[in-house]
């Protein structure tokens, strides 16, 4: 079975395939654009941009949103993740954290995945933000975001390391286990 995951994240894709080769899946990446609403839950951004392409794609597909949640910031960026990412980068949630004491923030992932109707699998890991970017892996706010029990940031693991403990890769877990079950 081939299987479009819909992103322009192709960091995204290779640690998607890590999962879905191991039960005959063929992940592969399809770039298209979709609107994301602003809301108040990944899960209704994920699944109004499922619903929405379901209408524009033929065939199985997933996508994912996720999301970077810090504490101290009331829960900011959140759902408008992305777009921080885009605005102010990894530099701007390090300035608006100088001074704060707490730090602990969690990832969370909402993978949706249709195949005539929606599926959506949760994956969460709690962390802290750490003081300065550290690492040169993984992508987004990784060299900020380091999980608890660990003293590397995302950005400082290997995608295999990484996938194992994050938000996406539990998510991802959850979805290629659901996958293998409902393929039978």
């Amino acid at each position: 079975m081939r299987l479009a995951f819909i992103t322009s994240n192709p960091g995204k894709v290779e640690e998607a395939r890590k999962y879905f080769e191991p039960i005959g899946v063929e992940v592969y990446q399809l770039k298209v654009e979709y609107p994301e609403i602003q809301a108040d839950t990944l899960e209704e951004v994920a699944e109004y941009g499922l619903r929405w392409l379901a209408e524009r794609i033929d065939g199985p597909f997933f996508l994912d949103d996720s999301g970077l949640f810090i504490e101290a910031l009331k829960g900011f960026p959140g759902v408008y993740s992305a777009y921080v990412y885009k605005t102010i980068g990894i530099d701007g949630i390090l300035r608006l954290m100088e001074g704060v004491a707490d730090r602990m923030a969690h990832f969370k992932s909402v993978v949706a995945y249709w195949d005539g109707e929606a599926h959506l699998f949760t994956g969460r890991v709690d962390g802290e933000i750490t003081r300065e970017k550290r690492g040169t892996g993984g992508f987004g706010f990784d060299p900020i975001f380091m999980p608890r029990g660990f003293d590397r940031t995302f950005a400082e693991m290997t995608t295999e390391e990484k996938n194992t403990i994050s938000h996406r890769g539990r998510a991802l877990k959850a979805f290629s286990e659901w996958l293998k079950e409902n393929l039978k």
